[in-house]
């Protein structure tokens, strides 16, 4: 009977839908045979009945086009607010729904870092960002529209509450980026851009809150990771700055964990 309802939905091409919903009626029935309320899980093998959803990249721009993003920013008719939420996103490689929930406890202005709980995090693992004076300023410019209030970027009709995850991605798309980008590809964008000029892929893989395989290696360079961390995250900022004011070609240096000098290329 449950298969024939989400047949339907399947012949719709919504698998990713029928994914989830296969999931949680399998969750469902392991929790009653947990409880003792039914003998076995009939639906454990459910998945197996449906095509499985192709995996999509999200849609981002190549890196060349970063000046053009950030010039499409600059002019957009979009409210501030929303301008300093993709801005936001954008230097610190955040999650679309992470970046919007931005809560000012969140934020260490003494340490300059801001840490997002675990229960926003999608692998429930608290996540540590360190600070560019960038980002700092964005704080700074927003302090009057929210500073004293809990999110960093309230909601338009309720700001009690904190902007929605796809405010980013709908301004995007009315800056003419539909099919383009979505907000979840400035995370690519800046980690193609930080792979190219010679980061060290595994701070770029924190960065992005790649969760490490090895779990105990993982917490044990937890410390660690933030100070390796703070230069890569000013010189992506630096960069990011560069771009909205035209001077990517301007020749700038940075070192990498072995000290080595690496130009822009």
């Amino acid at each position: 009977m449950i298969i024939k309802l989400l047949r339907p939905i399947e012949a719709k091409g919504s698998l990713e839908t029928v994914k989830r919903l296969s999931q949680r009626l399998n969750e469902i029935m392991a929790y009653g045979v947990n409880c003792g309320l039914v003998f076995a899980n009939p639906l454990s093998g459910i998945r197996a009945a449906f095509k499985k959803p192709q995996k999509q990249n999200m849609a981002a721009l190549p890196p060349e086009e970063l000046p053009d993003l950030m010039l499409a920013i600059a002019n957009a008719s979009i409210k501030r607010i929303t301008r300093c939420l993709i801005e936001w996103q954008l230097h610190t490689m955040t999650r679309p729904a992470e970046a919007a929930g931005t809560t000012w406890a969140e934020i260490d202005f003494e340490k300059r870092i801001w840490t997002i709980p675990k229960e926003r995090m999608k692998k429930r693992r608290a996540h540590p960002i360190p600070l560019s004076d960038q980002t700092l300023a964005l704080l700074e410019t927003l302090k009057p529209y929210s500073g004293h209030r809990e999110h960093v970027f309230p909601a338009d009709r309720n700001p009690r509450t904190h902007a929605n995850s796809q405010t980013a991605n709908m301004a995007l798309k009315r800056m003419g980026f539909q099919d383009r980008l979505v907000s979840h590809g400035l995370r690519s964008m800046a980690s193609t851009i930080l792979n190219e000029h010679g980061w060290d892929p595994e701070l770029i893989e924190v960065a992005l809150a790649h969760v490490d395989k090895d779990e105990v290696r993982s917490a044990y360079n937890r410390a660690d990771y933030i100070e390796r961390r703070r230069p890569m995250m000013t010189w992506w900022s630096d960069y990011i700055q560069k771009a909205a004011t035209g001077n990517l070609s301007v020749t700038a240096i940075h070192e990498n964990k072995n000290g080595n000098v690496i130009p822009f290329r």
